[in-house]
């Protein structure tokens, strides 16, 4: 099995296990914006300054009642600084401060990411590592694998006022004293090149946890992306 045919079959997997988990499981919807500035420095290095927010309007059982009320949950503000190792290829690490609760939660962050060149698309691989520090509670400690592509709507690359879909799918272990849980990711979006400098995004969040042990937890987020390059 190719590399693309693998993709979709993971894709494919992940919509699967979601049907099949979601009888007897409490689900969430909400909205996730964020604002994304990326710096380019000299010798190959880069930055990104991120800052999201997650807002609830949603939440219950599926097959029973739902509490529509609107609740703020947290805000992130986080900075990523990358180098280019080889040709396709990036090490980072980072730093990101979550406020929710009336609560200061960090966070450190290592990762490495690779671009796989395929004929009519690219595929960029993730490996991602950090470490959740929590007020009166055990450090967190989570390894993440994301698969994802872009793919350009118009030609062979998302050129100033021509759209693309990007889809991104992702694997998230996490442990906590002897707690183990897994998450999965599956986020499609469209995007649009505004100018050179911009471009804003809009789609689906869809995660899935607490599958293991007990019914599964669902959270359906509505994604709105803005990318800047200073």
């Amino acid at each position: 099995m190719n590399t693309e045919k693998r993709f979709l079959f993971t894709l494919c997997l992940c919509l699967f296990f979601s049907y099949k988990t979601s009888a007897q499981s409490t689900y969430q919807v909400g909205g996730l914006p964020s604002i994304n500035l990326n710096y380019k420095l000299k010798n190959d290095w880069s930055s990104n300054f991120k800052i999201e927010s997650r807002q609830l309007l949603q939440r219950g059982m599926f097959n029973s009642d739902s509490n529509r009320n609107y609740e703020y949950i947290l805000t992130d503000f986080s900075l990523i600084t990358a180098k280019k190792v080889g040709l396709n290829s990036r090490i980072s690490g980072g730093y990101l401060l979550r406020f929710r609760d009336g609560n200061a939660i960090h966070r450190l962050i290592q990762q490495f990411a690779v671009t796989q060149i395929l004929p009519r698309f690219r595929l960029a691989h993730r490996v991602v590592t950090d470490q959740t520090f929590l007020p009166a509670e055990a450090t967190e400690y989570r390894l993440r694998y994301r698969l994802a592509t872009e793919i350009p709507l118009n030609g062979q690359s998302a050129d100033p006022k021509e759209f693309y879909l990007k889809i991104s799918n992702e694997y998230l272990n996490s442990i906590q004293n002897s707690d183990y849980d897994l998450e999965i990711r599956f986020v499609p979006l469209l995007g649009y090149a505004i100018s050179e400098k911009h471009k804003i995004e809009f789609g689906l969040d869809y995660r899935v946890n607490s599958f293991l042990d007990q019914y599964a937890r669902h959270s359906f987020w509505t994604s709105m992306n803005w990318f800047i390059e200073i």
